[in-house]
């Protein structure tokens, strides 16, 4: 079963998901990376869906179709009083999948001590401790490009300098991702706002996240690219050493964009994962058997 579902409690509007899998089973929500909207997970929301869970890919505010910050207000504390926001209306059992930005906001949702208890936690290549050159990397490709790009084969050009690699798939497949302004360019389908210096530099303490984490007790796991150049392998056993129920798993071939680089060797250590702390319940799994 598939939908969408819109959800509440941000200052610009409604948050928008696709939603997979059946109702009241265990709930996955799945947090993109700053600059994404919530179709870059690729077939991972479709399969976990499949797999029994009540899968909510979410559109981050200000990106794809959820609402834009009235105020321009997209600091990391104001994103994560939102998720919280979301996290309560979708209710328990529920684990948390966090890429990039979408981990920062979620990292600081848990210290704040209002949020809703959740069953699990994924941080998808995204820790406390960062490396500046991977992180500046990332701002510039956000920054470059204010005016939009004249035709969908520029902006594919553009994405894949900064992958390293070309773009496979049809370029209508971007669509999702850019939108045509009135001026005929396409520009990305996110608030500019949102990279801002007032939001951005709230986004880099590694020490308010590592006291975020702190009296987190739930099962956590890291997913790390091997090609990462945002966390290293040190970062990565620097954060499963400050939690009690922690664990990293490190995928080849893949770097920063870990669901697009390698979505089912992702999909499958997520999926393991949650099958030991948080397995959908039995009659979930026999509804979308049925179906």
């Amino acid at each position: 079963m598939s939908g969408r579902r819109e959800f509440s409690g941000f200052a610009g509007g409604p948050l928008v998901a696709d939603v997979y899998g059946p109702e009241g089973a265990p709930a996955v929500l799945l947090l993109h990376g700053g600059g994404q909207t919530r179709h870059a997970w690729g077939n991972a929301a479709q399969a976990l869906g499949a797999a029994g869970w009540y899968t909510v890919a979410l559109d981050l505010p200000g990106h794809g179709e959820s609402a834009w910050a009235s105020d321009g207000d997209y600091r990391i504390e104001t994103l994560a009083r939102t998720m919280c926001n979301v996290w309560r209306q979708l209710g328990r059992p529920l684990a948390v999948v966090g890429a990039s930005l979408g981990g920062l906001a979620s990292m600081a949702a848990v210290g704040l001590p209002d949020a809703p208890p959740i069953a699990a936690l994924v941080l998808v290549d995204i820790a406390p401790r960062m490396e500046e050159a991977g992180v500046e990397r990332i701002v510039s490709f956000m920054r470059a490009q204010p005016e939009g790009f004249a035709s969908l084969e520029e902006a594919a050009q553009h994405i894949a300098a900064y992958r390293g690699k070309p773009m496979t798939g049809p370029l209508e497949g971007l669509k999702k991702n850019l939108r045509l302004n009135a001026q005929g360019r396409w520009i990305w389908h996110w608030d500019p706002l949102m990279m801002s210096e007032a939001n951005h530099n709230h986004r880099r303490d590694a020490e308010s996240y590592e006291r975020a984490l702190r009296g987190l007790q739930s099962p956590t796991l890291l997913v790390r690219g091997q090609r990462s150049d945002v966390i290293t392998k040190e970062d990565a056993e620097a954060l499963v050493k400050t939690l009690p129920q922690a664990r990293f798993v490190d995928l080849r071939d893949a770097g920063h964009m870990i669901a697009g680089d390698a979505n089912d060797a992702f999909t499958a250590s997520v999926r393991e994962f949650l099958l030991e702390v948080m397995p959908p319940s039995p009659a979930s799994a026999a509804a979308v058997a049925a179906t």
